[in-house]
């Protein structure tokens, strides 16, 4: 469906020329993320003031136009995937850091800035915002907050949510509205900023957020602890959660992710069944290395062996950018595999990471796909992405069984179906089943701040039940 030329004009008087656009080549690019799913919008604009944001949700609030909200288009389950079509807003123009204050550790900033432009921006004030997603290069500051994104960091500094004091909305109606705060203390009333957090574009649009910050750390070491047991480096990133150390990074990598990183970047690590990388950062480099060794113990006591540490920079430098970079190497695991993200960042119980990690593996070869396991296991968070030929029709099938049977159990369990993705499309059915009894107070909200639907609709409990007829896929897949 293409829009009618009144309401095209009327956007292009609002945005200009330059800032909107048609073309079938953009149409489709801006028509899919990081995930699986593929749905032509009709047009794309790309608003660069609060004003011009205000206009457009008129526009398309009178109209009935869906808009989708995008900013990096990294999101891995279709957050930005218009599934009716309507008009992708790319909010990366908006990318202004508006204030650093330092004697306040905050900062105003506009939602297109990128996490790894806002870090670089901070430094020189001996400021970081200290948990920033993997992809940081290109997840923006609106992305990551719409879906409290977290990354490596998590298990000591959290996701968005707790760095989110205030923001600047416009509601789906065009009307602005300032909610939080830059204060820390703020006790009366429904925390409505926090609300936004984690809604992925469906309750407004974020225009202007306001984020704590933190001092950046003076010291930091890191471990690799080796195991020939995936079930050992489990219990022992338990033993190091449960323990009085608080590591600043605990990463888990199976056997699958070593030889994808090892094949793909030549990172030269040790071919087990699991490593752990685990950090500590601090203000002293005497209570580093002390709760280094805490953790080094406990790894020791689950049959770690050949831990190193190191405080070398370039060299723990180099370890992070590997792990950066395991969602891509993923795709070189086998010949005619490609890595999709399905059930990729389930969370359980600090106690169950072990069993979980082992349940992965299992239930991928039950269903005839492979499977890995990895993640910020030290936050619950683990990562799992499903290797296929995504040419087979019946391997859409095997996944779709893998996903089902694999968050049943993360639900048994006590977890919870995503702990920093996001839902989107992709895990809506399983995420539904889990919030079931709370789906008629989420869809309360979302009509009452966004009547006609027009915010990113079919997305968290509005998503289609089955995720695999949702969208086109992105692959050509063979009937």
């Amino acid at each position: 469906m293409k829009l009618k030329p009144k309401i095209l004009k009327k956007l292009e008087s609002i945005v200009g020329d330059d800032d909107i656009s048609t073309d079938p080549a953009e149409l489709y690019i801006y028509g899919s993320d990081a995930s699986v799913h593929q749905a032509m919008p009709w047009v794309i604009v790309r608003p660069r003031t609060i004003k011009e944001v205000q206009e457009i949700m008129r526009c398309a609030n009178t109209e009935l136009i869906p808009v989708i909200p995008r900013g990096g288009g990294s999101g891995t389950s279709g957050h930005a995937v218009p599934i009716d079509g309507g008009i992708i807003m790319d909010l990366k123009q908006m990318n202004r850091i508006i204030e650093i204050k330092p004697q306040d550790l905050l900062c105003k900033v506009e939602p297109g800035v990128t996490m790894d432009d806002l870090n670089r921006a901070l430094e020189p004030y001996d400021l970081w915002y200290p948990t920033p997603p993997e992809s940081g290069r290109v997840a923006t500051v609106g992305g990551t907050i719409a879906n409290n994104g977290s990354g490596v960091k998590a298990v000591k500094y959290g996701a968005a949510r707790d760095y989110v004091m205030g923001m600047k909305v416009v509601l789906a109606n065009g009307d602005l509205v300032t909610l939080g705060s830059a204060s820390k203390g703020e006790a009366s009333g429904y925390q409505l900023h926090r609300l936004m957090v984690g809604s992925e574009g469906t309750l407004g649009i974020i225009v202007e957020v306001t984020m704590s910050l933190r001092r950046i750390p003076k010291f930091a070491a890191m471990g690799i602890a080796k195991f020939n047991k995936l079930e050992d480096a489990g219990e022992a990133i338990s033993g190091m959660v449960s323990s009085e150390v608080t590591p600043s990074t605990l990463e888990l990598i199976d056997d699958i992710g070593i030889i994808a990183l090892n094949k793909t970047l030549n990172m030269k690590l040790p071919e087990v069944e699991a490593i752990v990388i685990f950090e500590c950062d601090g203000r002293t480099k005497e209570i580093v290395n002390s709760d280094i060794e805490v953790l080094k113990q406990i790894c020791e006591h689950h049959n770690a062996f050949g831990i190193e540490v190191s405080t070398d920079p370039k060299e723990m430098t180099r370890i992070y950018t590997g792990r950066k970079k395991l969602f891509a190497a993923l795709s070189r695991y086998k010949e005619g595999f490609a890595c999709t993200s399905l059930a990729d960042d389930m969370a359980v119980p600090n106690s169950k990471v072990a069993e979980c990690a082992r349940k992965i593996h299992e239930i991928g070869e039950r269903h005839n796909v492979i499977m890995n396991a990895y993640g910020h296991c030290g936050a619950g968070i683990l990562h799992t992405k499903i290797l296929m030929d995504p040419t087979k029709k019946e391997q859409w099938e095997d996944a779709k069984c893998a996903v089902d049977e694999l968050y049943d159990y993360v639900k048994s369990v006590g977890g919870t179906t995503s702990g920093e993705h996001g839902i989107a499309i992709s895990k809506a059915p399983s995420w539904k089943k889990e919030k079931a009894d709370s789906l008629g107070m989420m869809g309360a909200v979302k009509k009452a701040l966004d009547p006609n639907n027009i915010l990113n609709p079919h997305k968290l409990m509005d998503a289609p039940d089955d995720w695999v007829t949702a969208t086109n896929l992105r692959y050509p897949v063979r009937t």
